[in-house]
């Protein structure tokens, strides 16, 4: 007989998932009722609510896909490029790299805006490329790149974007709840999110909304939909007053996104904001404090997930395991070209409290010290100050 289900406490801070809040894990726990309950359907027109205020728009077609982040993303890449459309997209991260290959499995002609992997792509590097490309359709961006820790600008790239008459579509899937997407302020046509990271449910689906451009683009396709699954032709009339049938809708998970945007909301989305900002600045204060170096430089972090360079000489799994073992923390590693070369600390949702940050310092100074790295002493009085003290979670 196989014992009862019993993980191992942990505290995420890794790149996602981050720690559920209690009253989410509740919500899960609540009993289901069918996918075209009334009741179902009334928690569905909330959920939709929320997503508006968190999202920062107006969009009538704002709804939870059926899946992760990349759910999200092949949402937005198969519902508005047809094979032959010119596709143009940031790559400066691994997550910028997966839109060109789901742009290229839709058909799309791709052209690519690299930048170095810790930096952002610039203005004016889209704009020497709409210039070479005119007949360019959508020009995509990674808002937070979870690779690398970066915090991508869009404004002034939105605003070239239109001028040559495409379409800016973003990933926010590390943004949305920890910083301001503002998707109608900045003019995002077509946006995509994820539950696992700032909005601090479990992974499992993923917020998805498009403006009137996007829904005229999609209006005017000459080809079906690749998925059937991800078809918003269709899936739009189950979220919208029609109703009609889809897919079963994986209830619980909405029970956990509605309460996990209702205490966004509650606490305040700009408060929420403030936290991730504030207690994202203490730990990266706190890394330089011990003689590391991040990954991206100021005024380009994300304020949750930061990037740590790996200090010469210091073994990269054994510092992980050993957190992960000795206090329960998880951070992650690199990825793609930075594989074995940072550490990736998230401080995401739940998890973005001032004790994890307090904790995370101590034991990552402890741990690094059994590497033989000497971490000057007293970092954590250094940064954890009265006056941060005073910001309640």
């Amino acid at each position: 007989m196989l014992s009862e289900l019993k993980p191992p406490s942990r505290i995420l801070m890794g790149p996602g998932p981050s720690d559920v809040h209690p009253h989410v894990l509740k919500a899960m726990a609540t009993p289901l009722v069918g996918h075209l309950d009334p009741s179902f359907l009334e928690i569905m027109n909330e959920t939709m609510q929320l997503m508006r205020i968190v999202f920062e728009t107006e969009n009538r077609l704002t709804v939870a896909m059926s899946g992760t982040g990349s759910a999200g993303m092949e949402t937005v890449f198969v519902n508005l490029v047809e094979p032959g459309d010119k596709v143009m997209i940031g790559v400066n991260g691994l997550f910028g790299t997966r839109m060109v290959d789901v742009a290229e499995r839709c058909g799309a002609e791709v052209v690519q805006v690299k930048g170095e992997w810790g930096d952002i792509i610039y203005p004016e590097q889209i704009e020497e490329a709409l210039k070479a490309h005119p007949d360019t359709v959508i020009v995509a961006v990674v808002h937070a790149e979870t690779s690398t820790g970066v915090l991508q600008p869009l404004q002034e790239i939105a605003d070239i974007v239109h001028q040559y008459g495409a379409l800016l579509l973003v990933d926010a899937v590390t943004s949305l709840g920890g910083i301001h997407v503002s998707i109608d302020k900045v003019g995002i046509d077509a946006c995509y999110s994820g539950t696992q990271k700032c909005i601090s449910a479990p992974p499992g689906l993923s917020p998805v909304t498009f403006n009137e451009r996007a829904l005229e683009k999609m209006a005017r396709r000459k080809s079906k939909v690749q998925s059937w699954y991800l078809d918003l032709s269709m899936i739009q009339n189950y979220w919208g007053k029609e109703r009609f049938y889809h897919h079963t809708a994986p209830i619980s998970m909405v029970y956990a996104l509605r309460e996990a945007l209702r205490i966004i909301v509650n606490d305040g989305l700009e408060e929420t904001i403030e936290r991730h900002w504030r207690y994202g600045k203490i730990l990266q204060n706190g890394i330089e404090a011990m003689g590391l170096k991040l990954h991206v430089e100021e005024g380009k972090r994300l304020p949750e997930l930061t990037s740590i360079v790996i200090p010469e000489g210091v073994d990269d799994l054994a510092v992980r395991k050993n957190l992960l073992n000795q206090y329960g923390i998880e951070i992650g590693g690199g990825l793609g070209e930075l594989k074995g070369k940072i550490w990736r600390v998230g401080l995401m949702g739940y998890s973005c409290q001032l004790r994890n940050v307090v904790l995370f310092l101590s034991a990552f100074e402890e741990v690094l010290r059994e590497q033989g790295y000497k971490a000057p002493k007293g970092v954590i009085e250094s940064v954890v100050r009265p006056d941060n003290l005073m910001f309640t979670n």
